[in-house]
């Protein structure tokens, strides 16, 4: 069985609304201005993170901007992207933007619950919270993975939102990447 890890950049109180800046967020472009000199240790543990995945899951937002970047970008970590399969949940497109992928439009829970049936490994989500939101409610994750950035937005669309229930996890790993940035693993604790 497979097991879906959430896999997200976030300000210090939880934002990941518009990390580039480019979806016009009044507090946007966090993610390149707090970055620093990270970014090579940043990358390291993203590449390590894709090689260890069998599958990639995201909805149409995130599929729209990572398609067009990653289908033509050089590079190992690039070549292991376009090689995973993707799936991408929407109820409005036919045609996914980024290769390999297939879109998943019938019954999100139901569809990422066979998903994971037909899945021996890691099923990993980038962005696509709101698709995040479905998958925590409906008691889907299994681990959450957050590379923590050293801002305090004070607004904008957070990871985890109102829920109605109380969700438990277990710190698995610690990792200081570069001179700024966190990365923790966390395990839902069921």
């Amino acid at each position: 069985m497979g097991k879906i890890v959430v896999s997200e950049n976030v300000s210090l109180d939880g934002v990941v609304e518009d990390p580039t800046g480019e979806a016009g967020f009044a507090r946007g472009g966090w993610f390149a201005e707090y970055m620093g000199d990270d970014r090579e240790a940043w990358a390291r543990i993203e590449y390590a993170e894709a090689l260890g995945a069998d599958a990639l899951l995201h909805g149409r937002r995130t599929d729209e901007y990572f398609g067009p970047r990653w289908n033509v970008a050089p590079g190992e970590w690039a070549d292991r992207l376009r090689s995973l399969p993707k799936y991408v949940v929407s109820s409005t497109i036919t045609e996914p933007i980024w290769v390999n992928s297939t879109v998943v439009s019938g019954d999100v829970v139901d569809e990422v619950r066979k998903l994971k049936q037909d899945t021996s490994g890691e099923i990993v989500v980038y962005g696509s919270r709101q698709l995040v939101h479905t998958l925590l409610e409906h008691d889907l994750v299994d681990e959450v993975r957050l590379t923590v950035f050293p801002v305090v937005l004070g607004a904008g669309e957070r990871l985890f939102g109102a829920s109605a229930d109380t969700m438990s996890l277990r710190l698995r790993n610690t990792q200081t990447v570069g001179d700024g940035l966190t990365h923790l693993t966390y395990e839902v604790v069921r």
